[in-house]
C-alpha cells in the first residue's frame, strides 16, 4: 500500500499531465486532496459550542435605516457587486441546461428576473451594479449563449467558471481522466466554496476592486428571496465586517440546514455532517438550533484576495462518493459558508424568510407561480392576503417531477392563498382551471386510475380518492 506521501506524489505528477486545466486549478486540487489524505478534519467539540450572541448574529430589524438621500444610496451601491452561483444543471426537474433558465413566472426565468432587479437599480439610482455569474464547465457554454440576450440591457454581465477538477478512483487515489476516461465524466466543479479562488484566478476580483467595488453579495441563482438589500450593506460598511452569511429561523423543513455557532471565540458553521451521531437530533431540534445558513453571503472583496493569495481559506471538505461507469469514484468539495471563520469581524444577520425562497422542486415552483406572490419590478413578493406567516407544505408525487410534465398537470395553478397547512397529490392527477384549496388536502389517485379535478372546484379540508370524492 502506497503511504500518503506516495499518494500524493504520484498523484502531482499525474496531474502536471492534464493538459485541460490550468496550473491554478492543478494546484489547488492536489491542496486539496492532500489536506483530505491528512485527514486534517476539523473536530468539534461539542460542549464547547455556544449560542451565538446579538452582537454576532444580528437581528435584521436592529438595523439602522438606509440613508433616504438618493446619493448617499448611489454611492452605497458603487460600492456592490452581485454574483450568482450559476453552476448547477436543472436535471432534478427534468431540465437540460442550467438551472437559471427554467421559466419561474410570466414567463421569466430565474435569470431573466435577476437582471430586471439590477438593472433597476442601476436606472433608479444612476449606478453600476455589474452581475457575476460563476459557472460550472457543465453551463457555461449554455450561458454565454443566454446572457446575449442581454447584450442591450443597462448592466455589466461577467461569467467565469468555476474549477474544474478529475475525480479521484477510490482504489488508487489517481485522477479518473488518466484513466482514460477524458470526457465530462472524468471531471467535477468542486462545490461553491470554490468562488473565492475562481473569483480570484478568473481576474474578475481585480476588475472589481479597480472598479472600486468593496463587497460582493453571493448568492444562489435559484433563491428568489436573495435580492440586494441596501440595509445589510450599509450595516457591514459602518462596521467593517469583511463577511456576513444571513441566516433565517428553522422551519421543521430546514431541520439538516448548516447553522452558525460560536467556537473558540470565533463564529463558525456547524454543518450536520460534522454533528457526532448521538447529537444529531439535537443538531435538528428548532429549540437548541433556531437558524439555518440561507446561503446568502456578502464578503468583502479585499479581504477575499488576502485570504485567497495565503492559501489561508481551509475549509471543511466534504467528500462525495459517486460511480462512473462502475468505478468508484470521490469529489472532495467545499462550502462557501464554511469560509465565516477564517474573516475578521464576521457575523451573521437574521433576516425573514422571505430572503429565502429557493426552487429546488416543482413543489416550490407550484408556490411562487401561484397567487401566494405576485411579480412587481422582477421582485416576488409575498401576497398581504395570507394570514399564515408561514407556507404551506406541498408534496408532489414523481409524476410532477420534471417541469414539463408539472406544467401539462395544470390548465392553471390553483389558489393557494388558503392552504393553511398542505397539499399533497400522488398518482396520475390532472388539474383543471380556477381551482381553489384550502386548508389541508390530500389527492390520491388509485393505481393505473386518471383522476381529473374539474374546473372550479374548490376543495377544503378533504382527502379525494375519485371523482365522487371532489
Amino acid at each position: 500500500m502506497a503511504t500518503d506521501t506516495e499518494k500524493i506524489c504520484q498523484l502531482k505528477s499525474a496531474v502536471a499531465g492534464l493538459n485541460q486545466i490550468s496550473e491554478n486549478e492543478k494546484i489547488g486540487f492536489v491542496n486539496l486532496v492532500s489536506r483530505y489524505l491528512c485527514g486534517e478534519a476539523q473536530h468539534i467539540e461539542w460542549s464547547k459550542i455556544q449560542t451565538p450572541t446579538d452582537e454576532v448574529v444580528v437581528p435584521y430589524d436592529t438595523l439602522a435605516p438606509t440613508p433616504d438621500d438618493p446619493v448617499e444610496t448611489k454611492k452605497l451601491l458603487e460600492k456592490l457587486a452581485v454574483l450568482k452561483l450559476n453552476g448547477g444543471l436543472g436535471t432534478t426537474m427534468g431540465c437540460t441546461g442550467p438551472k437559471s433558465v427554467i421559466e419561474v413566472r410570466n414567463g421569466l426565468t430565474f435569470l431573466d428576473l435577476i437582471v430586471i432587479q439590477i438593472e433597476n437599480l442601476n436606472s433608479k439610482y444612476g449606478c453600476n451594479v455589474p452581475l457575476l455569474l460563476m459557472n460550472s464547465f457543465n453551463t457555461h457554454d449554455d450561458t454565454l449563449k443566454i446572457v446575449e440576450k442581454y447584450s442591450n440591457s443597462n448592466i455589466e454581465i461577467h461569467t467565469f467558471n468555476q474549477s474544474q477538477y478529475p475525480r479521484l478512483v477510490v482504489d488508487d487515489f489517481s485522477p479518473l481522466p488518466c484513466k482514460g476516461q477524458t470526457g465530462k465524466d472524468g471531471w467535477y466543479p468542486p462545490g461553491h466554496g470554490d468562488v473565492f479562488p475562481s473569483l480570484k484566478n478568473s481576474g474578475k476580483l481585480d476588475v472589481l476592486l479597480s472598479q472600486g467595488k468593496e463587497y460582493v453579495f453571493v448568492a444562489n441563482s435559484d433563491n428568489l428571496g436573495a435580492v440586494v438589500d441596501l440595509k445589510i450593506l450599509n450595516h457591514l460598511i459602518q462596521n467593517k465586517n469583511e463577511y456576513c452569511m444571513e441566516v433565517t429561523p428553522k422551519t421543521l423543513a430546514d431541520v439538516k440546514g448548516g447553522t452558525l455557532i460560536s467556537y473558540e471565540g470565533k463564529v463558525q458553521l456547524l454543518e450536520i455532517a460534522q454533528v457526532p451521531d448521538e447529537h444529531v437530533n439535537e443538531f435538528k431540534s428548532i429549540e437548541k438550533f433556531k437558524i439555518f445558513n440561507t446561503n446568502n453571503l456578502w464578503v468583502n472583496l479585499k479581504a477575499i484576495k488576502r485570504l485567497v493569495e495565503a492559501y489561508a481559506l481551509k475549509m471543511e471538505i466534504i467528500p462525495n462518493p459517486k460511480e462512473v461507469d462502475g468505478v468508484k469514484v470521490l469529489q472532495l468539495e467545499t462550502a462557501a459558508g464554511a469560509a465565516i471563520r477564517f474573516f475578521d469581524h464576521a457575523i451573521g444577520i437574521n433576516v425573514p424568510r422571505s430572503r429565502f425562497l429557493p426552487v429546488k422542486a416543482t413543489s416550490d415552483l407550484l408556490l411562487v407561480q401561484s397567487n401566494l406572490y405576485t411579480l412587481d419590478d422582477g421582485y416576488i413578493i409575498r401576497s398581504k392576503s395570507r394570514k399564515n406567516p408561514e407556507n404551506p407544505s406541498i408534496e408532489l408525487g414523481p409524476e410532477f417531477k420534471k417541469v414539463a410534465n408539472f406544467l401539462s398537470r395544470f390548465k392553471s395553478i390553483p389558489s393557494v392563498v388558503e392552504l393553511d397547512e398542505s397539499l399533497k397529490v400522488t398518482g396520475d392527477v390532472y388539474f383543471g382551471a380556477n381551482i381553489t384549496l384550502k386548508g389541508k388536502v390530500t389527492i390520491a389517485a388509485k393505481p393505473g386510475v386518471q383522476l381529473e379535478i374539474p374546473d372550479g372546484a374548490v376543495i377544503e379540508n378533504k382527502e379525494i380518492k375519485g371523482p365522487e370524492d371532489v
